[in-house]
């Protein structure tokens, strides 16, 4: 999709346009350190941080920007950013 200066998005783009894109680090996941609270997922303002059933969490890169908050939050420190190699 084409975005000119001034044009219109349509509602719901997000899911078809992939922004993951856009970051320069990306979290790095330790299951070990994690105490399942969930706090990633509820403070992610992209929601690419996924609960699964067992309440560890998997990260969509289509959209994970990179902004750090799930690290940043995390009270056992499971989550660092580390620079993404493309």
């Amino acid at each position: 999709m084409k975005i000119t200066i001034g044009g219109v998005v349509e509602p719901g783009t997000t899911r078809a346009n992939k922004t993951g894109g856009w970051r320069n680090f990306k979290p790095l996941y330790h299951k070990d350190k994690c105490i399942k609270c969930g706090l990633c997922s509820m403070l992610c303002p992209d929601s690419s941080v996924h609960e699964q059933e067992d309440k560890y969490v998997i990260f969509d890169f289509d959209f994970c920007k990179g902004c750090g908050i799930c690290a940043n939050e995390c009270p056992k420190d499971a989550i660092e950013m580390v620079l993404e190699e493309k």
